[in-house]
């Protein structure tokens, strides 16, 4: 029989019963035990001063635990050197971290170098995880302090993978830069786990982030405890006690539409009307609203028929609010529809063009449809 502390191939880090206290005060992380599975991504969420961080950095010694046990691989890390662990695993901060008198080439090479490599096969791979995270060739020669903060931390991400580490730890890299490049670098973290699928556990307070990254996500309490160990649905969906449901937001049902799919939403056609074509008196338009698009049929916005002869250059349209990807979630449609300022969500194919527009009330339909579903299916479980 197979001891539960022997190498599961699931399960890549495993904490056994881990508790840190400094200085002998209240437990800054309280008898930890959980599985991290291999290839996966495991958000470690919630409120400052709960442990997540000091989890995290347990991992790879940059703290040690008071008592417990922690296995990478089935292997005790207590037993190897720390610093051989460090360099065995990627690790990106909040800051970035990035060295400021070294070029962003050489800002990426550092491990592969401190790992022997030679410095011209260093700078080598360096160039090309450049691509890896989205950067153009020419910022390998910038110093960090040319780049956004976006940029920096994508070059943090790359340096992380410099080594080809087999685990990513990310202790909340993207909490310092503003929503927008937060939201790409998201994307881009999942892009990257598609490609490469690393053992990556990342911390956050955000839940919203933690939902979109996690395939599994701890929400840790105050004290160090463990709350729940779930997929982020199940977190949604039936948080396991009041601190849970608290931290989650009582808007978590919205948060739950996220893993609703929206195949099965109507698309409506919607009249559309040129960039060029504004200025021209001749080109008529019928409904009350006109999607603006340009030559390619991307949306840039939308045209109310009563301001039909004021709005002449594209700069006057107003604005269409969020797109909805054809096939995309029911909170993706729901969004789309609410924060149009026609009452209409635009929808896109994969190259961004317009294709119709979801009505609101008709994914609220769908929403009650999987909610009645769901109910039945919880019942049943339950009986």
């Amino acid at each position: 029989m197979t001891s539960p502390e022997q190498d599961d191939t699931r399960h890549q880090i495993e904490f056994r019963s881990v508790t840190k206290t400094y200085d002998g005060g209240r437990p800054a992380v309280d008898d930890l035990t959980l599985d991290i599975e291999r290839g996966k991504i495991t958000v470690f969420v919630g409120p400052s001063g709960c442990g997540k961080t000091t989890s995290l950095r347990m991992i790879n010694r940059m703290v040690e635990p008071t008592s417990g046990r922690i296995l990478v691989d089935g292997q005790d890390i207590s037993q190897q050197k720390a610093a051989e662990l460090r360099r065995s695993m990627g690790y990106v901060m909040q800051s970035s971290g990035l060295l400021p008198h070294r070029s962003v080439l050489d800002n990426i090479a550092t491990v592969p170098r401190l790992n022997g490599v030679r410095k011209a096969e260093a700078r080598s791979r360096a160039q090309e995880l450049l691509a890896v995270v989205g950067l153009a060739p020419e910022l390998g020669g910038r110093y960090p302090g040319q780049l956004s903060g976006g940029q920096q931390q994508r070059v943090g991400v790359a340096r992380a993978l410099a080594a080809d580490p087999p685990i990513l730890l990310m202790d909340e890299p993207f909490s310092a830069v503003d929503p927008v490049v937060r939201a790409e670098l998201q994307e881009e973290l999942l892009r990257l786990q598609r490609d490469l699928a690393k053992t990556i556990v990342f911390v956050t307070h955000d839940i919203d982030e933690a939902t979109i990254l996690g395939d599994k996500v701890a929400v840790f309490a105050v004290g160090g405890r463990l709350a729940q160990y779930a997929a982020p649905e199940e977190i949604l969906r039936a948080p396991v006690d009041d601190f849970v449901a608290g931290f989650v937001g009582r808007d978590r049902g919205f948060r739950h539409l996220s893993f609703q799919p929206g195949a099965d939403v109507a698309i409506h056609p919607v009249e559309t009307i040129e960039v060029d074509q504004l200025a021209d008196p001749t080109v008529s338009v019928r409904s009350p609203w006109t999607l603006l698009v340009d030559a390619d049929g991307r949306p840039h916005g939308w045209v109310p028929q009563a301001t039909r002869g004021g709005i002449t250059r594209q700069a006057d349209a107003v604005p269409g609010g969020s797109l909805y990807t054809r096939g995309d979630t029911l909170r993706r449609a729901l969004d789309a529809a609410l924060s149009s300022p026609s009452g209409l969500g635009v929808t896109v194919d994969d190259d961004g063009r317009a294709v119709g527009v979801v009505h609101a009330a008709e994914v609220f339909e769908l929403i009650e449809a999987a909610r009645l579903v769901r109910g039945r299916a919880d019942h049943n479980t339950a009986v």
